[in-house]
């Protein structure tokens, strides 16, 4: 085996990003002589310089390569146990063996013979997961299938989550997305449906229905629950508006995001612990730069715990970089629901640069971005995942695959002299550097819309409010204990969403009617109003609200102004105008939801 000269072989393949190209254990030649060292040299020169070898290694010779490899390896193979200033071989086995592991001899011939011949690097191609799909759960239902139309005809694409697929491809279409589940089993619910679905339209409703049956026309049910005694159909309140919806805000967490991102590192949080860091310095290609990384128990910004990336660093021997890299993930992370990292760090007025790896090979793509330091303050650095640049071995790859953000396996923080394709970092300077990190997250970029919009019910809050006059109440309200606790259990539904840290908007029309949408509308909130709202029109206000910065994390009622006693129709021929449902929206408060009634002290009769 041979130990290649920095000149020659490791400086054609020097990333300065810290990707280093080499297997684990580098080959190794004696100082004054082209032979290979047998493995007995091999051990006395590694107990020379304290390093332990556990494994034995089958040297291999120039003459086994092929003729072309033979006469590029006279050019380029040259024999360099000593640097200029000195090559520690010992921290480049530490590097190797804390990030990969146990030396392969096998990959290091296959990599030598492919860099001679030049091949180059098999990069895999990672496939997108998809668009952003919006899930439609309980899509065949009254206002569910009118979700899904409205979406299909803004072009959007949908997803529907249904209990029974035939009844869906006959209602739908045969080419409508189906995912077959059921919300109160969590088992159906299959990782892979969700893969993709970046919102979430929650239709689904337990089914009340008339206790004598209906026509065949279902007249009954399209006139409410005011025109006929009522009972619940098939599964119970409780297992669908909160055990189902349970189930439903866990399966679909990890692909809509959470509003305050997902933490990937952080002391304070004792996230650290998740993340192996290990220095990733120019030893690799014979420098003597060095960094480490540690935790600061009182460095942050609040006088709580930090990381800090610091350390020396040199250009001798062709040298100039030191980073900090993270082994690579147990489970890759998918933060496909995000938009980006934020780094909260405290500068140094240096450029530094982020790598992102997205392949769990050691010598592959780092997608990386480089960011700017404010001396002595602590600042958060937003880096979108759109503006990562992939770079192989210091040079831009222009025909690398899109960066996938589902399938993260490793992080890497660079203090380094060039940038990438030759060009100089101009806040570089020689010395001692130190980067203190006392968080890295994903983030969902501002401003923030719901990624999961629900339909509830109106009167959700009345059963138990006190001094309320229930004979004044729509059905639902008065029945609602002969009713399984329909509008109860549909409370304790809608606190889950908004306790799950998902951006949400929860819709509570009055009762549904199968008119036409067009009417004038109320929107209203603290849970007050009676009346009638179109389910075309809800179906329009749900898809409206995905888009919606106004409608992001609010509680609202919805009515028609048009009373029950009064049919609404329209012309088709002269249909009323679409409606700009942030007209609406935006006179939405934060933080009501008509809970605050039910702490009121009754009022005396």
């Amino acid at each position: 085996m041979y130990l290649l000269h920095k000149q020659n072989f490791l400086q054609t393949i020097h990333e300065d990003s810290g990707s280093l190209p080499l297997e684990p254990m580098e080959c190794l030649c004696s100082s004054s002589s082209s032979k290979p060292l047998t493995n007995l040299q091999f051990q006395k020169f590694s107990k020379s310089n304290s390093i332990q070898v556990h494994h034995s290694f089958q040297l291999f010779s120039p003459n086994k390569l092929s003729s072309s490899c033979s006469r590029t390896s006279r050019r380029s193979v040259m024999v360099a146990l000593a640097g200029r200033q000195g090559w520690d071989f010992g921290r480049f086995l530490k590097t190797l063996y804390f990030f990969n592991g146990p030396p392969s001899p096998a990959k290091f011939f296959d990599f030598v013979i492919g860099r001679f011949l030049g091949s180059t690097s098999g990069e895999p191609v990672w496939e997108m997961g998809g668009s952003d799909v919006v899930l439609v759960a309980g899509g065949t239902g009254g206002v569910g299938r009118r979700v899904v139309d409205v979406l299909r005809a803004k072009g959007l694409a949908v997803r529907v989550l249904v209990r029974n697929e035939e009844k869906a491809r006959k209602m739908l279409g045969p080419d409508v997305d189906l995912v077959v589940g059921d919300i109160t089993k969590e088992g159906t619910l299959a990782p892979e449906y969700f893969k993709g679905v970046k919102k979430v339209i929650n239709a689904v409703s337990v089914i009340v229905g008339p206790k004598e049956g209906d026509t065949p026309e279902r007249a009954k049910y399209s006139q409410g629950i005011k025109f006929f005694e009522p009972e619940i159909k098939g599964d119970s309140p409780e297992m669908v508006e909160y055990i189902g919806l349970r189930n439903l805000i866990n399966a679909v967490k990890i692909s809509v995001g959470l509003r305050n991102g997902k933490s990937l590192f952080g002391p304070q949080d004792k996230q650290s612990s998740q993340l192996v860091w290990g220095a990733l310095d120019d030893v690799v290609m014979g420098g003597v730069s060095e960094g480490f990384f540690q935790i600061d128990p009182m460095g942050d910004e609040n006088g709580g715990p930090t990381g800090v990336f610091k350390g020396f660093v040199s250009t001798a021997n062709n040298g100039g970089f030191s980073s900090i890299r993270t082994r690579n993930f147990s489970v890759p992370e998918n933060l496909s629901a995000y938009d980006g990292l934020e780094l909260c760090v405290k500068g140094d007025g240096r450029r530094y640069k982020l790598i992102v790896r997205i392949s769990p090979e050691w010598d592959t793509l780092g997608y990386t971005a480089i960011f700017d330091t404010t001396k002595d303050q602590w600042q958060s650095i937003h880096i979108p995942f759109s503006t990562l640049k992939p770079i192989f071995r210091a040079r831009t790859v222009f025909d690398a695959p899109k960066f996938d953000p589902s399938k993260i396996f490793s992080l890497q923080i660079m203090f380094s002299k060039f940038e990438s394709d030759g060009k100089l970092n101009p806040t570089f300077a020689e010395g001692p550097f130190q980067l203190p990190i006392s968080s890295i997250r994903a983030y969902i970029k501002e401003p923030i819309t719901p990624r999961f919009v629900h339909v509830s019910s109106a009167g959700v809050t009345r059963p138990d409010r006190p001094g309320l006059d229930l004979s004044r109440q729509p059905p639902a309200v008065r029945l609602n204990k002969e009713l399984g606790f329909i509008l109860t259990f549909k409370l304790k539904g809608e606190d889950l969403i908004r306790e799950s840290g998902i951006p949400y908007a929860i819709v509570r029309p009055c009762a549904l009617t199968e008119e036409p949408a067009g009417a004038d509308l109320i929107f209203d909130q603290g849970d007050n109003i009676t009346g009638k709202i179109s389910r075309e029109e809800v179906a329009r206000i749900c898809v409206a609200a995905l888009e919606s910065p106004y409608a992001y994390d609010k509680t609202f009622e919805v009515k028609s102004v048009v009373p029950f006693s009064e049919p609404f129709t329209v012309d088709p021929e002269n249909p009323p105008p679409e409606k700009d449902y942030d007209i609406y929206f935006k006179d939405l408060k934060d933080g009501i939801t008509g809970k605050e009634a039910l702490e009121q002290t009754p009022v005396p009769v």
